[in-house]
């Protein structure tokens, strides 16, 4: 299926919430869980602490991106704004995003499998430069970082922290984020912020 097809149908059915195409592959997710749900919010916080204090950029949540040719829907997304030299626009109405963001987060369960297999796929292709997968059965954080040609896993500080590349003082504390210390993450968010001074 090609994307003005999908997007045609995605539109004509009101009752439809949630699906992705990758690759020509629509993907209909199963329905959200709590353990899906209990990592969705703190992330929103972490990268909503982030925000407060940084113009230029915007997160999206579960937002459909018109991607290459496909259009995936991220759990969430932080970009540039254009204004900011960011890496993607909006179609002509406003509707959609257009293009890369600069850091797409995925809460993996029981979409492990395409999150991160054709997604992840897709965002190294698309250009994609920062990727936050959230293991939810293994209890793990992978963050990615585009070099060249592939994504490399980013490690984590000698304080345990992982930095972002490409939103300076960006910091996320796994740890804190796994065992939802949500003190611990607004913790680290703040200790990144002030590293920018």
């Amino acid at each position: 299926m090609n994307r003005e097809e999908f997007l045609a149908r995605w539109e004509a059915d009101p009752f439809l919430k949630k699906a992705e195409l990758i690759e020509g592959v629509v993907y209909l997710p199963s329905p959200v869980s709590v353990p899906h749900g209990a990592y969705d919010s703190p992330l929103h916080l972490w990268l909503g602490l982030y925000r407060i204090r940084t113009p230029g950029c915007q997160i999206l949540a579960n937002v459909t991106w018109m991607l290459l040719d496909s259009s995936p829907q991220p759990d969430i997304a932080m970009r540039r704004l254009p204004e900011a030299g960011g890496l993607s626009t909006t179609t002509a109405k406003g509707d959609y995003p257009v293009g890369p963001a600069e850091l797409v987060v995925e809460i993996c369960r029981s979409s492990r499998s395409y999150d991160l297999g054709p997604k992840l796929a897709l965002y190294l292709k698309a250009g994609v430069p920062e990727y936050l997968a959230v293991l939810v059965e293994e209890q793990r954080v992978e963050w990615r970082i585009l070099e060249g040609d592939r994504y490399v896993l980013l490690a984590p500080d000698t304080d345990g922290l992982l930095k972002s590349r490409v939103f300076p003082g960006l910091w996320l504390d796994p740890k804190a984020l796994l065992g939802e210390d949500l003190a611990a993450l607004a913790a680290a968010v703040e200790l990144g912020l002030q590293s920018r001074s």
